[in-house]
């Protein structure tokens, strides 16, 4: 395959891995055929065969990245519609959203540190458990990778929705806040997609309690470089 092609090639795969993921994902109902596990799959499946690296992959695919600036902006929306329940429990967001920001990121650089990681991989290991948008810019503002950190942030997702499921079953929320707010800063976007699945006003505390998260981390930012 000519090397011009390939970027055609790989931006078609991954539309075409998404859209079937989805369609399955639809008829099953079963999680491990979700878009966010079985779309890496299968490119992965092609890739290994192609010596294809990660890198060269990312180069050949990055306009799908540009699309993160429109997701950005468009966070706005479920702060401005979830305004009035914001207003009435601000602080127990606030709390609950500062110490989920703390286990992950205390976590996730002792684990680092435990295990010799170069400072680079620490570093884009830092904001694996905010949602990619905000997690890409706050990697490269710690000096990380981000690229790096878009991986940890899949693979955070995919386990936190599935842990988030199986602790519904044994813990005691019994609020959708409780519920929506632990798929929401433990999981990001993988967790918002689950706890639709669990209710519509969990999914939608989940998706407001994402973003604030994700913009507590950014403003938070400048501190966590200093003490990093």
């Amino acid at each position: 395959m000519k090397l011009e092609l390939m970027p055609l090639f790989w931006l078609a795969l991954t539309l075409v891995a998404y859209g079937f993921s989805r369609w399955i994902y639809r008829r099953t109902g079963r999680y491990l055929l979700s878009p966010l596990i079985l779309v890496p799959a299968l490119l992965l499946a092609v890739a290994v065969p192609l010596n294809t690296a990660y890198a060269e992959y990312a180069t050949d695919t990055h306009w799908l990245m540009l699309v993160l600036g429109p997701v950005t902006v468009a966070f706005a929306i479920p702060i401005w519609q979830q305004r009035q329940l914001l207003m009435r429990h601000w602080s127990a967001l606030l709390l609950g959203m500062l110490a989920g920001s703390a286990a992950s990121i205390g976590t996730s650089f002792g684990l680092a540190k435990a295990l010799a990681l170069d400072s680079s991989v620490t570093l884009s290991l830092v904001p694996r458990s905010i949602t990619t948008p905000f997690a890409m810019p706050l990697a490269h503002d710690l000096g990380g990778v981000p690229e790096l950190t878009a991986v940890f942030v899949m693979f955070t997702g995919v386990f936190g929705a599935l842990l988030g499921g199986v602790l519904l079953k044994w813990l005691p929320l019994r609020s959708a806040l409780a519920r929506g707010a632990l798929f929401g800063v433990g999981a990001h976007g993988a967790g918002v997609s689950r706890a639709h699945e669990v209710g519509g006003e969990e999914g939608s505390v989940a998706g407001l309690v994402m973003v604030l998260t994700g913009l507590l981390n950014l403003f938070a930012a400048p501190l966590l470089a200093s003490l990093l």
